[in-house]
């Protein structure tokens, strides 16, 4: 699991049936607290969270977990989206992201 910044939205009017009602975002990993990338964009999907451009979410990378967190054993996903980040503290700091 790891703390992205959401950079980016995909849009796929065909896919996978097992991705119907899911999100692709494009999520990049980034420090909790000053928001800065480090490293590149991955795609990751997301359901019923309503993330968007600019939110830190917390992503599972790690496929058995996507799929249990979809309840689909066959869902051919990787990467999740799992929650949005209200605040940090890292280091006696904290932000807050919403």
């Amino acid at each position: 699991m790891f703390i992205a910044k959401v950079v980016g939205n995909l849009w796929a009017t065909r896919k996978h049936k097992n991705l119907d009602g899911a999100k692709l975002l494009l999520v990049a990993p980034a420090d909790p607290i000053t928001g800065e990338l480090l490293g590149e964009p991955v795609l990751a999907i997301e359901r019923n969270l309503s993330a968007g451009a600019g939110d830190m979410v917390l992503v599972i990378d790690e496929g058995n977990s996507a799929r249990q967190i979809l309840a689909d054993k066959k869902a051919p996903v990787r990467t999740i989206v799992c929650g949005i980040v209200d605040s940090a503290t890292v280091r006696g700091k904290t932000r807050k992201w919403h």
